[in-house]
């Protein structure tokens, strides 16, 4: 597990090096450069174990005003109940295969999609209020959801939009992050810059929303969310540490939390126990 760790939490040398040199000469310039990095994610190549989603799902681009972009969206199966699919950050609207296969044999369908900068979908950058703008324009055009199956970032920004008015009957999160500030302070670190840095980023982001990013912390959208939740988390996950699906957990009025052992932050997208975990709490 300890060779796990350190992959998960690798950065580029070349971009160690291009931070620490930028902040020697200007606080100022390294903030800009360091909010660009942590917001453009990286497209990975499609695994093998998608290409079938991908090549069986009617795909269509989706305009979405608030936020004026354009996504890419993945219908899956052609039931009138619909389940919907958010991956998280580097992640694209097939990561979630192994729940989507098993859903239509249920009797669901299932739409995902690519978020702005990830997948297909246009642009290099991207944030989690592009993600929650993304959710309810697909709400307005394809609802109601039945429910709503989120990873990681995936998960926050779904407590988020139902926080802002999202309709489902139930709700799974799966890997999810908590606090902006603590994400915040976390890449910081991983970058080796001084917390300050942290701090303008965070001003930066909040003079581009209007709002401060900690109104987006999971656990605060957590209190408002009345529907049944499941929670799940992985003890060994060493990208988004298990104190914070404990923390989403505690703050939700209706929720139960599954707790996996050595499935990391991805592979237990796959484990088959959490699949029927899941699928037993959506059909309950």
């Amino acid at each position: 597990m300890k060779t796990k760790k350190k992959k998960d939490t690798q950065i580029p040398k070349v971009i160690l090096y291009t931070v620490k040199i930028t902040q020697f000469f200007s606080v100022g310039l390294v903030t800009k450069l360091a909010s660009k990095i942590f917001t453009t994610p990286i497209k990975h190549k499609k695994p093998n174990r998608e290409l079938m989603m991908d090549q069986n799902t009617k795909q269509e681009i989706v305009f979405v005003p608030k936020i004026n972009k354009e996504i890419v969206v993945y219908h899956y199966g052609n039931s009138s109940k619909k389940i919907l699919l958010v991956h998280g950050w580097s992640g694209r609207g097939t990561q979630l295969v192994k729940f989507a296969d098993e859903l239509l044999n249920l009797g669901y369908s299932t739409i995902s999609f690519d978020a702005p900068a990830h997948g297909k979908s246009g642009t290099k950058t991207t944030l989690m209020p592009e993600f929650i703008a993304s959710i309810l324009e697909l709400e307005k055009l394809y609802g109601p959801f039945e429910a709503a199956i989120g990873h990681s970032l995936g998960g926050m920004a779904l407590l988020n939009s139902v926080k802002q008015g999202l309709q489902l009957k139930k709700l799974v999160v799966i890997g999810s992050g908590d606090k902006v500030e603590d994400i915040l302070d976390d890449y910081v670190k991983k970058l080796g810059l001084k917390p300050i840095v942290a701090n303008k980023m965070s001003e930066l982001f909040e003079k581009r929303f209007g709002e401060p990013m900690e109104n987006y912390a999971a656990h605060l959208a957590a209190k408002q969310v009345t529907i049944p939740t499941l929670v799940i988390h992985d003890e060994n996950d060493y990208e988004v540490p298990i104190y914070c699906g404990k923390n989403i957990h505690k703050h939700l009025p209706n929720s139960e939390m599954l707790i996996t052992q050595r499935l990391g932050h991805r592979k237990i997208l796959g484990d088959i126990n959490v699949i029927n975990k899941v699928l037993d709490f959506i059909n309950s």
